[in-house]
């Protein structure tokens, strides 16, 4: 974790200038140690001072929705997972009283397999029955105290009362105050939100861990055009490595902290957070928009996302890069500089020759132990494919798999580092003109090894590498682009050498990002971006 988003800790409330221009701006979370406990609700709606009768008298006969969910004590977002069910909201303070007086106890609430909602004689029932559920399965989340984007949904504005408007948000155009209220301990699944969130705990306990948004590629966020999109696909509590491998580095991007009844938290939008609460824990949130997503204008879209997608390849290429071993070239140069007869650089007359000969036998041994190992590379791929099967590069997750004759299995492999890459790794520890003589030499002796290197060996990070190969050649030379015009006149097909490595940068941001469908997430790229002018 970085030193500039460590969660800040305060003792009292900042002014709302404070606020907005030293903490808000800097899009870090922070605690407000003790900030509402003058609040009202703090003594009023405690368990252990008569909370739940206070409660039950002033909204008991209120409808509220409670999330009902088979996975508890862990509570998911996706609709998959649970269900919104309608019941008083003395049926849900019944709850709170069973539990508070059998908590220890095995025994729970039962009632028919097929479930039903609560009406008015389940009122009277109280406890007896509820949806085939016990109470640990049931959540107050997200309850409307204020919505100023639709207040029909309000359903406890009545509470409203005990509570106090924090001053670091006098001035903020304020979306929803909610209720969140748990009965036994519950964990909320890790995900993020679109707004600002001040987290004001009344009763009880959480304990909030907290991700950057840059850590999303270790929580592999929902596919955003699904439901559920802000939440990590990752159960954090029981993660299967092998499907998420780098959520076990997810930790390592994560601070927790620990609020007590009176304790706020800010959370910057787009922050994950995983929440665990203890039981009978009340809370209060406020949300609001953030002056970057409020200044935002519809038609500078396009230029966003273009930067913001450059900006997030360019930092995770070097970073992959970073982490291989560095260009032999670097380390030792190979250019011959000494002089024949004539005076004449040996390296500018080999130079001049290669314009007219390419031949195998003139490449420098390195040139020609690298030509081999590639062709190696690609020649073991083709071989190991189906023969009734092209060879096949599958863009999910940004994996490349091949299909056996004998077995119908498929062999995957992850590109995530160089040094995990063989195609890249060559590559890397090529001096440029090493690495222009290999591909000119492939482009004239080996063309269809060369198309099939491109199209089916290479990597994004690969592509990278590629891509970085032809700049340091172009700073080499007066001619741009001279090698690529050779490379390409050879076979009209490797024209897509240059729609791989345009796109090549988009592909490794969507498998860094964790998406799940990431094939989808191409194609609409393909069809749609062009159309925004992104390539």
């Amino acid at each position: 974790m970085e030193d500039s988003l460590r969660l800040q800790s305060f003792d009292r409330l900042p002014s709302a200038a404070q606020f907005a221009s030293q903490i808000e701006s800097r899009n870090v979370p922070a605690v407000f140690v003790g900030c509402v406990k003058d609040w009202k609700a703090v003594s009023k709606w405690n368990p252990s001072n008569g909370g739940l009768g206070y409660l039950e008298e002033r909204v008991g006969s209120f409808m509220v929705e409670a999330m009902l969910s088979q996975t508890a004590p862990v509570f998911y977002g996706d609709l998959r997972s649970h269900e919104r069910v309608p019941l008083p909201f003395s049926t849900f303070i019944g709850f709170c009283k069973w539990h508070r007086q059998n908590v220890g106890n095995s025994c729970s609430i039962n009632s028919n397999s097929q479930g039903h909602q609560l009406g008015e004689s389940d009122t009277e029932q109280g406890c007896s029955t509820f949806v085939d559920a016990a109470p640990k399965q049931i959540y107050l989340a997200q309850i409307p105290i204020i919505n100023a984007e639709n207040e029909a949904r309000v359903q406890l504005e009545t509470l409203q009362e005990d509570i106090q408007l924090p001053a670091i948000l006098e001035e903020k155009n304020l979306s929803s105050i909610n209720l969140w209220m748990n009965i036994a301990q519950a964990r909320s699944s890790a995900h993020y939100d679109p707004h600002h969130n001040l987290l004001c705990i009344v009763t009880g306990r959480k304990q909030v861990v907290l991700w950057p948004p840059s850590a999303s590629p270790m929580l592999y966020p929902m596919p955003i055009y699904g439901e559920a999109s802000n939440h990590s696909s990752v159960a954090l509590e029981n993660p299967d490595f092998s499907i998420h491998p780098r959520a076990q580095c997810s930790m390592e991007y994560s601070q927790k902290v620990t609020l007590q009844a009176g304790d706020a938290l800010f959370i910057p939008e787009g922050w994950f957070h995983q929440v665990d609460s203890d039981e009978l824990t009340m809370a209060v949130n406020y949300w609001w928009r953030s002056s970057i997503m409020s200044s935002l204008a519809d038609h500078m879209d396009a230029y966003y996302l273009r930067r913001i997608l450059r900006r997030l390849t360019d930092r995770e290429m070097d970073q992959v890069l970073l982490k291989g071993s560095t260009p032999t070239w670097r380390q030792e140069s190979n250019v011959d500089h000494s002089l024949d007869q004539a005076g004449q650089s040996k390296d500018l007359k080999r130079k001049e020759q290669e314009q007219h000969s390419l031949l195998l036998h003139e490449l420098r041994p390195c040139a020609l132990q690298a030509l081999h190992e590639l062709v190696a590379l690609v020649h073991d791929r083709v071989n190991a494919s189906d023969q009734n099967q092209p060879v096949s590069s599958d863009s999910t997750n940004g994996l490349m798999c091949s299909k056996t004759n004998e077995q119908d299995k498929t062999l995957t492999t992850e590109i995530f580092h160089l040094e995990e890459d063989p195609v890249a790794k060559i590559l890397w520890i090529l001096e440029p003109g090493i690495f222009k003589d290999i591909f000119l030499a492939m482009a004239h002796n080996f063309p269809r090894t060369l198309e099939a290197l491109v199209l089916h060996l290479l990597s994004p990070v690969g592509a990278e590498v590629l891509t970085r190969k032809f700049d340091e050649i172009d700073q080499q030379h007066t001619e741009e682009n001279q090698y690529v015009s050779i490379i390409l006149g050879v076979n009209p097909d490797l024209v897509v050498l240059c729609y791989v490595v345009a796109l090549a940068s988009v592909l490794f941001f969507f498998m860094v990002s964790g998406t799940n469908s990431t094939r989808y997430s191409m194609g609409f790229l393909i069809t749609n971006l062009q159309q925004w002018m992104l390539f």
